[in-house]
Protein backbone atom coordinates (compact mmCIF):
# COMPACT_ATOMS: atom_id res chain seq x y z
CA UNK A 1 0.00 0.00 0.00
CA UNK A 2 1.06 3.63 -0.99
CA UNK A 3 -1.51 5.30 0.62
CA UNK A 4 0.06 7.04 4.01
CA UNK A 5 3.39 6.63 3.35
CA UNK A 6 6.38 8.93 4.41
CA UNK A 7 8.35 8.89 1.19
CA UNK A 8 11.38 11.32 0.67
CA UNK A 9 12.22 12.36 -3.01
CA UNK A 10 15.71 13.75 -4.29
CA UNK A 11 15.87 15.90 -7.37
CA UNK A 12 12.28 16.34 -7.18
CA UNK A 13 11.99 19.66 -9.01
CA UNK A 14 11.98 18.42 -11.97
CA UNK A 15 11.82 15.29 -14.59
CA UNK A 16 11.35 11.99 -12.84
CA UNK A 17 11.12 13.07 -9.37
CA UNK A 18 8.52 15.80 -9.97
CA UNK A 19 6.40 13.24 -11.69
CA UNK A 20 6.87 10.31 -8.77
CA UNK A 21 6.17 13.08 -6.55
CA UNK A 22 2.78 14.01 -7.91
CA UNK A 23 1.29 10.35 -8.48
CA UNK A 24 2.63 8.96 -5.35
CA UNK A 25 0.83 11.64 -3.91
CA UNK A 26 -2.42 10.98 -5.99
CA UNK A 27 -2.20 7.92 -4.21
CA UNK A 28 -2.25 8.93 -0.88
CA UNK A 29 1.57 9.35 -0.42
CA UNK A 30 3.15 11.89 1.88
CA UNK A 31 5.54 12.95 -0.15
CA UNK A 32 8.61 15.01 0.97
CA UNK A 33 10.45 17.03 -1.98
CA UNK A 34 14.05 17.82 -1.84
CA UNK A 35 16.51 19.55 -4.78
CA UNK A 36 17.96 23.12 -5.22
CA UNK A 37 15.44 24.81 -7.32
CA UNK A 38 12.99 26.28 -3.85
CA UNK A 39 10.92 27.89 -6.44
CA UNK A 40 9.98 24.84 -8.20
CA UNK A 41 9.52 22.70 -5.27
CA UNK A 42 7.28 25.24 -3.77
CA UNK A 43 4.96 25.54 -7.57
CA UNK A 44 4.82 20.98 -7.22
CA UNK A 45 4.11 21.56 -3.63
CA UNK A 46 1.55 23.96 -3.76
CA UNK A 47 -0.28 22.26 -6.67
CA UNK A 48 0.10 18.33 -5.03
CA UNK A 49 -2.09 20.54 -2.26
CA UNK A 50 -4.52 22.03 -4.28
CA UNK A 51 -5.59 18.19 -6.14
CA UNK A 52 -5.50 17.37 -2.38
CA UNK A 53 -2.70 15.61 -1.58
CA UNK A 54 0.09 16.05 1.16
CA UNK A 55 3.41 17.57 0.48
CA UNK A 56 6.38 19.30 1.89
CA UNK A 57 9.69 20.79 0.71
CA UNK A 58 13.23 21.28 1.83
CA UNK A 59 15.95 22.74 -0.07
CA UNK A 60 18.57 20.16 -0.48
CA UNK A 61 22.09 19.42 -2.33
CA UNK A 62 22.19 15.60 -1.87
CA UNK A 63 26.36 16.06 -1.88
CA UNK A 64 25.76 17.84 1.60
CA UNK A 65 25.32 15.55 5.01
CA UNK A 66 24.03 18.15 6.49
CA UNK A 67 21.02 18.55 4.04
CA UNK A 68 20.62 14.80 3.57
CA UNK A 69 20.25 14.51 7.45
CA UNK A 70 17.76 17.82 7.52
CA UNK A 71 15.37 16.57 5.37
CA UNK A 72 14.87 13.08 7.06
CA UNK A 73 14.63 15.23 10.14
CA UNK A 74 11.89 17.41 8.58
CA UNK A 75 10.48 14.19 7.16
CA UNK A 76 9.72 12.72 10.86
CA UNK A 77 9.30 15.76 12.90
CA UNK A 78 6.73 16.43 10.59
CA UNK A 79 4.94 12.82 9.88
CA UNK A 80 6.15 10.99 12.54
CA UNK A 81 8.53 8.19 10.40
CA UNK A 82 10.03 7.78 7.31
CA UNK A 83 8.53 4.83 5.36
CA UNK A 84 10.80 5.22 2.18
CA UNK A 85 13.28 7.07 -0.08
CA UNK A 86 13.94 7.55 -3.83
CA UNK A 87 17.69 8.56 -4.38
CA UNK A 88 17.06 10.66 -7.28
CA UNK A 89 19.05 13.44 -8.10
CA UNK A 90 21.58 13.25 -10.94
CA UNK A 91 24.03 14.42 -13.62
CA UNK A 92 24.56 14.03 -17.31
CA UNK A 93 27.43 15.64 -18.52
CA UNK A 94 28.51 12.98 -20.75
CA UNK A 95 31.57 13.53 -23.15
CA UNK A 96 34.67 11.84 -24.42
CA UNK A 97 37.55 11.06 -21.72
CA UNK A 98 39.83 12.69 -24.49
CA UNK A 99 37.71 15.80 -23.78
CA UNK A 100 39.20 15.91 -20.01
CA UNK A 101 36.47 17.62 -18.73
CA UNK A 102 37.71 17.13 -15.21
CA UNK A 103 35.57 19.49 -13.08
CA UNK A 104 32.42 17.58 -14.56
CA UNK A 105 33.76 14.33 -13.82
CA UNK A 106 34.43 15.28 -10.25
CA UNK A 107 30.85 16.71 -10.38
CA UNK A 108 29.00 13.84 -11.47
CA UNK A 109 30.66 11.50 -8.91
CA UNK A 110 30.07 13.97 -6.29
CA UNK A 111 26.02 13.92 -6.85
CA UNK A 112 25.74 10.80 -8.31
CA UNK A 113 27.77 8.41 -6.09
CA UNK A 114 28.24 10.96 -3.35
CA UNK A 115 24.55 12.05 -3.03
CA UNK A 116 23.30 8.53 -2.92
CA UNK A 117 26.07 7.37 0.03
CA UNK A 118 24.69 10.50 1.76
CA UNK A 119 20.76 9.70 1.45
CA UNK A 120 21.29 6.73 2.70
CA UNK A 121 23.32 7.67 5.83
CA UNK A 122 20.90 10.00 6.90
CA UNK A 123 17.69 7.62 6.37
CA UNK A 124 19.25 4.63 8.16
CA UNK A 125 19.25 5.59 11.32
CA UNK A 126 15.40 5.62 11.42
CA UNK A 127 15.26 2.45 8.64
CA UNK A 128 17.19 0.67 11.59
CA UNK A 129 15.43 1.79 15.04
CA UNK A 130 11.56 0.99 12.93
CA UNK A 131 13.44 -2.47 11.06
CA UNK A 132 11.25 -1.29 7.79
CA UNK A 133 12.01 1.03 4.87
CA UNK A 134 12.57 1.10 1.51
CA UNK A 135 15.83 2.85 -0.48
CA UNK A 136 14.83 3.40 -4.08
CA UNK A 137 17.74 4.83 -6.65
CA UNK A 138 18.02 5.86 -9.96
CA UNK A 139 20.89 4.31 -12.19
CA UNK A 140 20.74 4.10 -15.94
CA UNK A 141 21.02 1.50 -18.81
CA UNK A 142 24.60 3.38 -18.77
CA UNK A 143 24.62 1.27 -15.41
CA UNK A 144 24.27 -1.93 -17.47
CA UNK A 145 26.25 -1.39 -20.33
CA UNK A 146 29.19 0.77 -21.74
CA UNK A 147 28.53 3.52 -24.29
CA UNK A 148 30.81 5.36 -25.69
CA UNK A 149 30.86 9.27 -24.51
CA UNK A 150 29.46 7.55 -20.89
CA UNK A 151 32.66 6.34 -18.80
CA UNK A 152 32.12 8.57 -16.10
CA UNK A 153 28.71 8.77 -16.16
CA UNK A 154 28.27 5.33 -16.45
CA UNK A 155 31.10 4.77 -13.79
CA UNK A 156 28.82 6.18 -11.09
CA UNK A 157 25.29 4.34 -12.20
CA UNK A 158 27.46 1.29 -12.15
CA UNK A 159 28.62 2.15 -8.69
CA UNK A 160 24.67 2.45 -7.96
CA UNK A 161 24.00 -1.07 -8.98
CA UNK A 162 26.44 -2.57 -6.89
CA UNK A 163 25.78 -0.87 -4.20
CA UNK A 164 22.17 -1.25 -3.80
CA UNK A 165 22.64 -5.10 -4.88
CA UNK A 166 24.84 -5.29 -1.37
CA UNK A 167 22.78 -3.04 0.11
CA UNK A 168 19.32 -5.11 -0.28
CA UNK A 169 21.71 -8.21 0.40
CA UNK A 170 23.08 -7.06 3.50
CA UNK A 171 19.63 -6.01 4.41
CA UNK A 172 18.16 -9.67 4.10
CA UNK A 173 20.86 -10.83 5.90
CA UNK A 174 20.65 -8.48 9.08
CA UNK A 175 17.00 -9.27 8.94
CA UNK A 176 16.22 -5.18 9.37
CA UNK A 177 13.44 -5.89 6.54
CA UNK A 178 14.78 -2.96 4.37
CA UNK A 179 14.12 -3.32 0.86
CA UNK A 180 15.53 -2.24 -2.38
CA UNK A 181 14.69 -1.05 -5.94
CA UNK A 182 16.93 -0.01 -8.85
CA UNK A 183 15.92 1.43 -11.64
CA UNK A 184 17.62 1.87 -14.97
CA UNK A 185 15.99 4.34 -17.31
CA UNK A 186 16.97 4.33 -21.02
CA UNK A 187 16.09 7.31 -23.16
CA UNK A 188 13.51 9.31 -20.46
CA UNK A 189 12.49 13.02 -21.40
CA UNK A 190 14.23 14.76 -18.37
CA UNK A 191 16.20 18.22 -17.81
CA UNK A 192 19.47 15.38 -18.30
CA UNK A 193 20.48 17.13 -21.44
CA UNK A 194 20.70 20.63 -20.79
CA UNK A 195 23.60 19.52 -18.30
CA UNK A 196 25.81 18.31 -21.59
CA UNK A 197 28.35 20.86 -22.51
CA UNK A 198 30.68 18.65 -25.25
CA UNK A 199 28.87 19.89 -27.90
CA UNK A 200 29.22 16.74 -30.73
CA UNK A 201 27.79 14.78 -27.60
CA UNK A 202 24.67 16.99 -26.83
CA UNK A 203 24.19 16.73 -31.01
CA UNK A 204 24.00 12.99 -30.95
CA UNK A 205 22.11 12.62 -27.60
CA UNK A 206 19.53 15.26 -28.64
CA UNK A 207 18.88 13.42 -31.86
CA UNK A 208 18.87 9.81 -29.82
CA UNK A 209 16.29 11.51 -27.34
CA UNK A 210 14.39 13.03 -30.21
CA UNK A 211 13.96 9.82 -31.74
CA UNK A 212 12.68 7.53 -28.87
CA UNK A 213 12.69 9.76 -25.66
CA UNK A 214 9.34 8.79 -23.42
CA UNK A 215 7.57 10.81 -20.33
CA UNK A 216 9.49 10.32 -16.74
CA UNK A 217 5.92 9.26 -15.75
CA UNK A 218 6.62 5.90 -17.27
CA UNK A 219 9.54 6.05 -14.02
CA UNK A 220 6.99 6.76 -11.92
CA UNK A 221 4.65 4.11 -12.47
CA UNK A 222 7.65 1.97 -11.55
CA UNK A 223 8.50 3.49 -8.50
CA UNK A 224 4.72 3.11 -7.55
CA UNK A 225 4.70 -0.42 -8.61
CA UNK A 226 7.67 -1.08 -6.11
CA UNK A 227 6.75 1.04 -3.27
CA UNK A 228 3.78 -0.90 -3.73
CA UNK A 229 4.52 -4.50 -3.34
CA UNK A 230 3.50 -6.57 -0.68
CA UNK A 231 6.18 -5.97 2.41
CA UNK A 232 7.71 -9.53 2.45
CA UNK A 233 8.91 -9.07 -1.23
CA UNK A 234 11.80 -6.78 -2.82
CA UNK A 235 11.38 -6.15 -6.63
CA UNK A 236 14.97 -4.80 -6.85
CA UNK A 237 15.84 -4.12 -10.30
CA UNK A 238 13.96 -2.73 -13.60
CA UNK A 239 15.43 -1.30 -16.72
CA UNK A 240 12.82 1.04 -18.25
CA UNK A 241 13.07 2.38 -21.92
CA UNK A 242 11.24 3.38 -24.95
CA UNK A 243 9.55 0.02 -26.81
CA UNK A 244 11.23 0.88 -29.65
CA UNK A 245 14.78 2.26 -28.55
CA UNK A 246 17.36 -0.92 -29.04
CA UNK A 247 19.48 0.27 -26.15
Amino acid sequence: MIKDKVIIITGASSGIGEATARLLASKGAKVVLGARREDKLKQIADEIAKAGGQALYQTLDVTSQGDNDAIVKRAVDTFGRVDAIFLNAGLMPSSPVSALKTAEWRQMVDVNINGVLNGVAAVMPAFLAQKSGHILATSSVAGLKAYPGSAIYGGTKWFVRDFMEVLRMESAMEGTNIRTATIYPAAINTELLGTITDERTAEGMKGLYAAFGISPERIADVVAFALDMPEDTTVNEFTVGPAKQPW
